[in-house]
């Protein structure tokens, strides 16, 4: 390299916004501070927040030339517009100015540097109208940083800015938000970034397809500087010429359309070419991980697409893969398209794990089109329904709908509504259900059953909020207390189904029904109290210990049942005193 040639410079410094005129994407940040510079109202802290590479940084180095700038003829003042050529202009741009102090605090952390800003401002500028703070990834500071900071920051001189930049805003605290003006960087449209990638690419004399924009503003997830250094990588990769396969291969992503058509073959269940495509795309150079990303990323879009079809319209997809992806929103429901995303999720953090990525995306697919083809609990209950015979035709074995060796089609986990066509029709039904629910014949033994179950929830809720109003085996009928869950007709009956094999018909009317059990127990223990207060021997211990209280009460004739069941075997008198019950052993 000679000495008079320049050094190779990353595109994401080359081409660095060094006005507000160069930034994108930020109009609304831009109009209220051209507005404040036009109208003398110049904030003395400025916090700027958002994601990586939106600008931050380069909006505060525009702003401190703007307030320093002196125009071209040196007699300018505070400006929007800073001219880049006057002596501060330069300075800035170059990072050498003395009166803008740029400070990272995520190596500066601690109080003692603070001190040094504060022992600082008392000073005017050296040469430059303001003395400027330029504190990066501020969030980084301490606490007692932040605190030493705060009276400064609230009432600085006249002749002192402070411009913060942070990724995380919610770490400042509140106490510094409320003495600054914050600014909330956007991520850059796809439309914007594209264009924008288009006009450096020109200028740096190199052949970008379309298409090749486009992912590298998808990978770039609107962050200008991520964009820029891939667009860089892509340059240099292509040599001149950068096709979306480079970038693809660059990237290590795989063809969008082999993707959907992936996403086709799960979504219609068929494992084995599901596999198959994604061994293909593992051989041409996918990641595994990329593709189940890019599987969720499209899960995510036809399921935006399915509720509103205008978000779609996505720049960065080709219109052949829009119009697939609108057909394939249409023709899935939304609930296949849930699922599939809670499954990807859960894949995802599988393969993060997995000691072979690739055995565990292959077993998160075969799982994806395992679950494809299951059907829905609407279709389930309609299959059910559909396999019963029509009335009066359960005697002879002959339906019009069923041959008698075609089994009935019955939903997993639920009973049989009608047999075969010789099997009885509803009449069997109704007879293979009664010995199960002869076990039942009153609430008390459904009750019994639900604390046999162990399911406390449930029995909590039966004891306490449903008023029983009319009850035969496998058929309940309560009114609900006003406290009831709206679900306890449903889960009470699926549940009763579950644990006896018969169908039971749990409905809920508006009045009729008598006390609750719990109400029933307080009301029983209140009656044997007054009782129990009736008794001499009671009334006397009462009397003697007016604190007392009534904890329980024992029936006397259960109790001696219940000794009497404990109790050891009495013995035989006629084996005599002088018996001896280890001598037959």
């Amino acid at each position: 390299m000679s000495e008079t040639q320049t050094p190779y410079q990353v595109l994401a410094r080359k081409y660095r916004p060094e006005s507000f005129a160069d930034l994108i994407g930020q109009d609304a940040m831009v109009r209220t501070l051209r507005n404040a510079f036009a109208a003398d109202r110049i904030h003395h802290a400025f916090i700027m927040t958002g994601i990586r590479g939106t600008g931050k940084t380069t909006t505060a180095r525009i702003i401190a030339k703007g307030l320093n700038c002196i125009g071209p003829d040196g007699q300018g003042g505070p400006t929007t517009e800073p001219c880049g050529q006057c002596e501060h202009c330069r300075a800035i741009t170059d990072g050498r100015h003395v009166d803008v102090l740029e400070m990272d605090a995520a190596s500066r952390t601690g109080v003692d540097d603070i001190r040094e800003i504060i022992a600082s401002v008392a000073y005017r500028a050296a040469s430059a109208r303001y003395k400027i703070y330029i504190i990066d990834e501020v969030h980084m500071l301490s606490n007692n940083a932040f605190n030493a900071l705060l009276k400064t920051l609230e009432e600085p001189p006249a002749h002192v800015k402070f411009i913060f930049a942070t990724t995380e805003i919610r770490k400042v605290p509140v106490t510094v938000l409320s003495r600054c003006q914050r600014f909330d960087l956007r991520r850059i449209e796809p439309e914007v970034m594209i264009a924008h990638l288009q006009k450096v690419a020109q200028a740096e004399g190199g052949q970008v397809a379309q298409d090749a924009l486009a992912l590298i503003t998808r990978a770039a997830e609107g962050s200008v500087r991520d964009a820029m250094s891939l667009l860089d990588q892509a340059i240099s990769h292509g040599a001149g010429e950068t096709s979306a396969d480079q970038v693809r291969a660059m990237l290590g992503l795989a063809d969008r359309a082999r993707v959907l058509d992936l996403f086709d073959h799960i979504m219609r269940g068929n494992a084995a070419a599901a596999l198959e495509e994604l061994a293909a795309q593992y051989a041409d150079g996918a990641d595994p991980m990329a593709v189940l990303r890019d599987l969720a990323e499209i899960t995510h879009w036809l399921s935006v697409t399915k509720i509103t079809p205008e978000a779609g319209n996505d720049p960065t997809i080709s219109p052949d893969e829009r119009d697939r992806g609108a057909q394939m929103a249409a023709n899935l429901p939304m609930r296949v398209l849930t699922r599939a995303w809670q499954m990807l999720l859960k894949a995802l953090e599988e393969v993060a794990q997995a000691p072979n990525a690739m055995m565990a995306a292959e077993m998160a697919i075969i799982r994806l089109t395992h679950v494809a083809d299951l059907p829905s609990p609407e279709e389930i209950l309609r299959k059910w329904h559909d396999a019963t015979p029509p009335a009066g035709g359960g005697g002879g074995g002959a339906t019009a709908s069923r041959s008698p060796a075609a089994p009935a089609p019955v939903a997993q986990g639920l009973p049989s509504r009608g047999g075969g066509g010789g099997g009885g029709g509803p009449q069997a039904a109704l007879a293979s259900a009664a010995p199960a629910l002869s076990h039942y014949p009153d609430f008390a033994a459904v009750v019994a059953l639900i604390r046999d179950k162990r399911d406390m929830a449930l029995l909590l809720e039966v004891e306490t909020t449903l008023r029983l109003v009319k009850y035969s085996p496998g058929r309940i009928e309560f009114q609900p207390t006003d406290t009831a869950a709206p679900d306890l007709a449903q889960r009470l009956g699926a549940k009763l189904q579950g644990w006896t094999g018969a169908r039971w018909g749990v409905s809920v009317t508006a009045q009729g029904g008598g006390a609750t059990l719990a109400e029933t127990r307080v009301q029983d223990h209140a009656a044997k109290a007054d009782a129990a207060l009736e008794n001499p021997l009671v009334a006397a211990v009462f009397a003697a210990f007016p604190g007392a209280k009534i904890a329980e009460i024992r029936d006397l004739g259960r109790a001696e049942e219940i000794a009497a069941q404990e109790a050891l075997p009495e013995m035989d008198e006629t084996l005599g005193p002088d018996w001896d019950p280890f001598e037959d052993m």
